[in-house]
């Protein structure tokens, strides 16, 4: 359907002019309003009122990018990203709502009401001053504020299809790279030599695995070759920067075809602690392949989702192999499962920073796992009440579809959230089938310490502090 509407769309001449294109100053496809249906009315308020600001002081300002490319495919953008000749400074003059952030890349972020545009001046090739233009021993770019012209902006962008300048005052889309024939073959293609480009910035390989599967291309062999290769160059991006790329592809919700293509490319080595090795295992595999394709569906029905209950399902089987390990050296489940959480978040943190926010609600969910196997006494009235409890009970049931837990036990915590008071309390399992360990625990007098060998855990009448 897509094919058809690019060959109704686009112009014989206009593609094979589009092929001629990708010279530093070479001169544009210009592609008018009745070939390519794209009106103004599809690009945001926002997006407009900050072009309009801009040209009417005199400078050149663009809609760019993903949001172009996604109105050709007739996607709706998630976000529409503006290009100009204003530096910074200039675009704040321009646009009162306005304030300059970053550093390796200055751009503008500005303001209307809720809506936030971002606004990035044209880029240069290649730098003029050492201090504007900084590369680390791998050659991946630190800092980049060297201006430059449109065209020097086209082929300093990542892929061919992203690439594309749309004016919204003439309703005209510019097309420096070819990006609209790539668009019509269905390819992802670099801009210049891959090799080079993924040294500036590693992270562009997982942008080519996400893009891809999002967009249903297929990665152009010199684009893809290189990957494997340069996967290594990932190890080099800070700890904050990759995990934000990692949460666009999650929650793309094309996670499923993009973690089989981080897999096809050898991209998925060490972006979470040996999951790797979890997707070579059946059942760990089973469980975050569920987890992604739930995590898919709610997002294409526009559902709202947790990235902290998707990093929790994908770490799960690391903190399950620490919690046996634990408790096989003695230590008392509910530490043992603490330790466990701790030791896994604190090795992918050395390689996806995943924030504390996050990390709090992802505990939650894996102590409420060691909480749903206790059905006797008061814990289960206790687990109803935390504020978790609809995650973990998602995780719970995950688990159980996976077949790592008894259905059963889903089967049971679905009955008793919904049931009366009276059929909860006929629900609830005697203490040597509803503690999870087939053993009654013995209660101490309060004040008195444990002994030797004796749990200290705490009475159906005394929540621990993990239960709070």
């Amino acid at each position: 359907m897509i094919k058809k509407l690019l060959d109704k769309v686009f112009s014989r001449g206009a593609r094979s002019g589009a092929g001629k294109a990708g010279r530093a100053g070479g001169e544009p496809v210009r592609i008018r309003l009745d070939k390519h249906g794209v009106g103004r009315n599809r690009i945001s308020s926002c997006a407009r009122r900050v072009t309009e600001s801009l040209q009417a002081n005199g400078y050149r300002a663009y809609v760019v990018g993903g949001a172009v490319r996604d109105l050709l495919l007739d996607l709706e953008p998630k976000d529409f990203d503006v290009a100009t000749d204003a530096t910074p400074e200039q675009v704040q003059g321009a646009f009162r709502r306005s304030r300059v952030i970053g550093r390796r890349f200055r751009i503008v972020h500005c303001m209307c009401g809720q809506d936030t545009v971002e606004v990035s001046t044209f880029r240069a090739l290649q730098g003029t001053g050492d201090d504007d233009q900084v590369k680390d021993e791998h050659g991946r770019l630190l800092r980049d504020n060297v201006f430059g012209s449109q065209a020097e902006d086209a082929l300093r962008r990542d892929f061919t299809v992203n690439a594309l300048y749309y004016d919204p005052s003439t309703e005209e889309i510019l097309d420096y790279c070819g990006g609209v024939k790539d668009l019509e073959a269905r390819v992802l293609r670099m801009i210049g030599d891959p090799r080079e480009r993924y040294r500036e910035d590693p992270v562009r390989m997982l942008r080519a695995v996400r893009l891809s599967a999002k967009l249903g291309l297929t990665i152009e062999r010199g684009t893809r070759e290189p990957i494997l290769e340069m996967a290594p160059l990932l190890q080099n991006v800070p700890a904050a920067r990759l995990f934000e790329e990692m949460l666009k592809l999650l929650l793309s919700g094309h996670a499923v075809e993009c973690v089989n293509r981080l897999r096809e490319q050898g991209l998925h080595h060490g972006l979470l602690p040996m999951l790797d090795v979890i997707l070579e295992q059946p059942l760990g595999e089973r469980f975050v392949m569920l987890a992604l394709q739930r995590t898919d569906e709610r997002i294409l029905e526009d559902k709202p989702v947790s990235p902290a209950f998707l990093f929790a399902a994908l770490l799960w089987h690391e903190v399950l192999a620490a919690w046996n390990l634990a408790q096989e050296r003695g230590v008392p489940p509910i530490p043992a499962l603490h330790e466990a959480m701790e030791e896994v978040l604190s090795v992918q943190a050395e390689k996806i920073s995943i924030p504390r926010r996050f990390g709090t609600d992802m505990k939650e969910i894996w102590l409420l796992q060691s909480r749903f196997t206790q059905r006797s006494g008061k814990r289960p009235w206790r687990v109803l009440e935390n504020p978790k409890f609809r995650a973990g009970y998602d995780f719970l049931l995950l688990r159980c579809e996976s077949g790592e837990l008894d259905p059963e036990v889903g089967e049971w915590w679905t009955r008793f959230q919904d049931a009366t008071h009276e059929e909860r309390d006929r629900m609830l399992l005697p203490p040597e089938q509803g503690s999870g360990t087939g053993r009654k625990r013995r209660r101490r007098r309060r004040g008195k310490p444990a002994e030797d060998g004796e749990s200290a855990g705490p009475s159906d009448e005394q929540p621990a502090d993990s239960e709070s």
